[in-house]
């Protein structure tokens, strides 16, 4: 077991934790596609909280976002200053209880974080991939994870659960494999892109390709396209937060001054923090695996690619549990998206709860200490696991 580390803000976490990986897909059993292509050998990062019990029946598994990765909860040392990126949520006590559960969070495929992307070596060349990684979906990044969970001899998973593209992990987990799961959570989601959110994945790609440093994908050994990748950054975390929370916060507060500079310096507060938001997002980040991993968003469609068209027909292959969340200043995907596959859901029978929470800071408050998020995912998942 860990050892426990008190938390100032999110009371005690799961202590210090270790990255773990794992390979597989090794030639000539490379992974399939869903593109057609081959991709292997494949690495999952991956970490792991709690115990699993003699019946293998606690396990959890939780699916980051864009710009998250396998380190979900705990710290890597007692001197890291800062945890994992769920840690109000994952640990003792909490909503996702490490006490009562076995949680797994994995790095997907065509990331930057210790698992197979567009930076790792292609055995091909001996050098990055590049551009030449393949496009991969949603499926694909569900279809890898699920070696891992076989790889760890859970037969079974409790829950899956994930906000925003892990939200769309979860309901892609829920009708490829039901027979895999009990349950799922999918929070701030969607079952497909509007045209709103495909316009500023779009964008920001564009930032990115038109950086003169991003050489068609072939940086690793010069320059990084650092500037389009911060105003990737920019435009992302824009669609993250909300009018209200952005009013708040900065309103239109000056930055370190009394007046105005007349030139294009930062002279408001929100112009500063989308540009430390950006450049703070260059130095831990690649900027092929944005374009890969927002194109993967782009490209999910529940409906299409497993309902031929109709969702109400995609969600008659499951028969899983689910509790279903937006949150009133999510702009992003707004509530009605959730309350369309809420419905679809109910036609075919099952057993769906559905909240909205209201909340001010947009669509990244699935990340935000909400108490009542945390007590009605820990809720769910007591009434799931006494079931």
């Amino acid at each position: 077991m860990s050892e426990y580390i008190e938390h100032d803000k999110a009371g005690v976490s799961v202590g210090v934790v270790e990255k773990k990986f794992y390979t597989f897909a090794e030639p000539p059993d490379k992974l399939l596609l869903e593109n057609g292509n081959n991709l292997g050998p494949v690495t999952l990062a991956y970490e792991t909280y709690g115990t699993l019990n003699p019946e293998k029946t606690n396990a959890i598994l939780v699916l980051h976002a864009l710009s998250g990765d396998s380190h979900a909860a705990g710290y890597y040392s007692k001197e890291d200053p800062k945890p994992g990126w769920w840690d109000i949520m994952v640990g003792p006590g909490k909503g996702i209880d490490t006490d009562k559960y076995f949680v797994v969070c994995s790095n997907i495929i065509g990331g930057c974080m210790g698992s197979t992307g567009p930076s790792s070596i292609n055995p091909k060349t001996g050098e990055p991939y590049g551009f030449d990684f393949p496009v991969v979906t949603i499926g694909d990044m569900v279809k890898a994870q699920k070696v891992l969970i076989d790889h760890l001899g859970i037969t079974k998973l409790l829950s899956v659960i994930g906000g925003s593209i892990g939200g769309m992990q979860a309901l892609e987990w829920s009708v490829r494999y039901p027979e895999r799961i009990v349950s799922a959570i999918p929070l701030a989601t969607t079952t497909r892109h509007s045209a709103l959110s495909i316009a500023f994945n779009e964008v920001a790609r564009q930032a990115i390709m038109s950086d003169p440093n991003w050489n068609k994908g072939d940086y690793y050994f010069g320059e990084n396209p650092d500037l389009g990748l911060a105003v990737a950054r920019m435009i992302g975390h824009i669609t993250y937060l909300s009018d209200e929370s952005m009013r708040r916060k900065f309103g239109r507060r000056l930055q370190g001054k009394d007046n105005f500079s007349f030139d294009f310096g930062a002279d408001f507060q929100i112009e500063s923090y989308l540009r430390y938001q950006g450049n703070k997002f260059v130095d831990r980040f690649d900027a092929n695996s944005f374009l890969y991993i927002t194109r993967a968003s782009d490209y999910f469609d529940l409906e299409k690619q497993h309902g031929e068209g109709s969702i109400v027909k995609a969600f008659s292959r499951t028969n899983v549990k689910f509790l279903v969340v937006s949150f009133t200043s999510d702009w992003l995907y707004p509530t009605y998206q959730s309350k369309e596959m809420v419905k679809a859901m109910k036609k075919n029978g099952l057993d769906v709860s559905f909240c909205e929470i209201k909340a001010e800071c947009g669509h990244d408050a699935f990340l935000m200490p909400i108490e009542r998020l945390s007590n009605l995912v820990q809720g769910f998942l007591k009434g799931v696991y006494e079931e």
